[in-house]
């Protein structure tokens, strides 16, 4: 690779990391549900008394040698761009929002949670393009399926999507949350997430990121 394509690489998948935290960061504000993933991490949020980017931080870093123990292959300069900068660019993206959307209206929450998923599959274009290394939590249903050889991808991506849903869930209702809060984190918006990042995601590819990435 050359160092010019890599130095685009890095710059694509350093955008792609940042403009996904903000998204994030969109989608609390929304309070409509997150993507499987962050319903784990919002549960984990509610009842460990830490700031969220350092908490973010550190659950990564164990998943991180999960892969690190049974395939490094994976694991890339954006691995760690996203391990160190997501969790709090998000936590100032939201506390930030706070300041300017105060009480926001159901019609201005369902706003955000349209921008959110346009800015977060913008964002996952540009990282996924650059190709740099995956997310840990990424890592997790590659290596089950690629390593181990359980299972095909799609459906082992639904079975360890479920299982942070479910984790999250259960993590917020311990925290002391009423059962009538569960939307806020597991709701309309994890099912747009689920099923409609994907095509979203290559519209983003095929006219943007990765004509960019292919421009001299």
């Amino acid at each position: 690779m050359k160092i010019e394509n890599l130095k685009k690489r890095i710059a694509m998948s350093l955008f792609g990391v940042i403009t996904c935290a903000i998204s994030v960061g969109i989608f609390k504000i929304a309070a409509l549900g997150v993507d499987p993933f962050q319903s784990f991490m919002a549960g984990l949020d509610a009842l460990v008394p830490i700031r969220f980017g350092t908490l973010y931080m550190i659950t990564n870093a164990v998943m991180l040698l999960f892969a690190l123990v049974f395939d490094r292959h994976y694991i890339g300069i954006a691995t760690f761009i996203n391990l160190f900068l997501l969790g709090y660019i998000t936590q100032f993206t939201y506390e930030f929002l706070q300041t300017v959307i105060v009480e926001p209206s159901m019609i201005v929450r369902v706003i955000c949670l349209v921008v959110g998923v346009v800015i977060l599959c913008f964002g996952s274009a540009f990282y996924m393009t650059a190709d740099l290394g995956v997310s840990t939590y990424d890592a997790i249903a590659l290596i089950i399926v690629n390593t181990w050889k359980k299972g095909k991808f799609q459906y082992v991506r639904i079975i360890t999507d479920l299982c942070c849903i479910a984790l999250g869930i259960a993590l917020f209702l311990l925290s002391g949350g009423a059962v009538l809060q569960i939307p806020t984190i597991v709701g309309v918006g994890t099912v747009i997430t689920a099923f409609f990042m994907g095509p979203l995601i290559e519209v983003f590819n095929v006219h943007i990121t990765r004509p960019i990435l292919a421009k001299k």
